[in-house]
């Protein structure tokens, strides 16, 4: 399988996995739809394809969601934690397929196990790290963990499937 050109390797091994593969926001955006205000990762690093990546996101008190959670106390909200986790997956599973991921998006089924440990505010830099646990056929299972400085602060374990994009409206 051909990369996409936008995933950078630092040393590619035997098996041509891009280890230390890199994704930027450009690639993030080819491999996704997902735009502002919703896109939740900047940038992916030491991506293996189909079987792990890490997801990086520099949280901005810009960000839309700190305006309602919490006022004067600006947490960003598990959900969009979660959220950035699966970002990161799909990033990683759309790459992983190359072109036969064409014409196709990746979807949530099944979050389970969510833990959230400790809050992510302004200025903090979490990092996304998605590990596939099993995949059969379209459907793909991952255990992310979500990190601030090296501590946990949150993890799950979920499952998304890559299909066909509905129709545009």
């Amino acid at each position: 399988m051909t990369e996409p050109a936008s995933v950078k390797a630092k040393t590619a091994p035997q098996d041509g996995s891009p280890a230390g593969g890199t994704l930027d926001i450009k690639g993030i955006m080819t491999a996704i739809p997902h735009r502002y205000p919703f896109l939740l990762i900047d940038r992916v690093v030491d991506m293996v394809l189909g079987e792990s990546a890490t997801g990086i996101k520099n949280v901005s008190v810009n960000e839309p969601f700190f305006a309602g959670h919490f006022p004067n106390h600006p947490v960003m909200p598990g959900v969009m934690i979660i959220e950035s986790m699966a970002q990161t997956s799909a990033v990683l599973v759309v790459t992983t397929l190359g072109p036969e991921a064409a014409g196709k998006i990746v979807y949530f089924m099944s979050i389970d196990g969510a833990k959230f440990r400790r809050p992510v505010m302004p200025g903090d830099q979490l990092r996304v790290a998605v590990t596939r646990k099993q995949r059969r056929g379209p459907v793909w299972k991952f255990q992310g963990v979500a990190k601030v400085d090296d501590v946990v602060v949150a993890e799950a374990v979920y499952s998304a499937m890559i299909m066909d994009r509905a129709p545009s409206l």
